[in-house]
């Protein structure tokens, strides 16, 4: 079952990135930090329309890790430690599920000093079973464990379907 179309997405996109905005006010940069693949693709959606809202710089950048086995390899930030330092970072994804990709993305962070780190997801499911807060959601499900959110924000026509 489709629960978001193409201009339903666009539209939480662009209020996602005025929240952004609204709760960074005064910052002097922001730091988007894609998850994995769609967690960088949506990370792109956000950094294209908070760069036309803003003139503070936005870096984005990508964490790296395994979901399904987190500890089988290195977490990787894809940008020298250093640059963040001292920034606010928000850690991007597609879906929050269990909060556990999320959890562990914080990893490589844990060895530097961020201002603040916050979280923005399209899809918050609302059974978490780490100590993670969503800060910025584009629509929060209640779901049963058996049930799947399919993100296609890849080509043409994207969508969140729930199966």
């Amino acid at each position: 079952m489709k629960i978001l179309n193409q201009r339903q997405i666009q539209q939480k996109v662009k209020r996602l990135a005025i929240e952004i905005l609204e709760h960074n006010f005064g910052e002097k940069e922001l730091i988007l930090a894609g998850i994995n693949n769609n967690g960088m693709i949506f990370a792109d959606l956000l950094l294209q329309e908070l760069v036309a809202m803003t003139d503070i710089p936005i870096t984005i950048t990508r964490i790296l890790l395994n979901p399904a086995k987190p500890l089988s390899s290195d977490i990787i930030l894809e940008m020298p430690p250093k640059q963040a330092h001292n920034k606010a970072i928000i850690i991007v994804d597609d879906v929050a599920n269990t909060g556990r990709t999320i959890f562990y993305a914080i990893k490589p962070l844990l060895e530097i000093l961020p201002k603040k780190v916050e979280v923005a997801v399209l899809v918050d499911r609302t059974h978490k079973a780490f100590p993670i807060r969503v800060d910025y959601y584009g629509i929060s499900l209640a779901t049963t464990l058996r049930e799947n959110i399919d993100v296609q924000i890849v080509g043409k026509e994207n969508a969140v379907f729930l199966n």
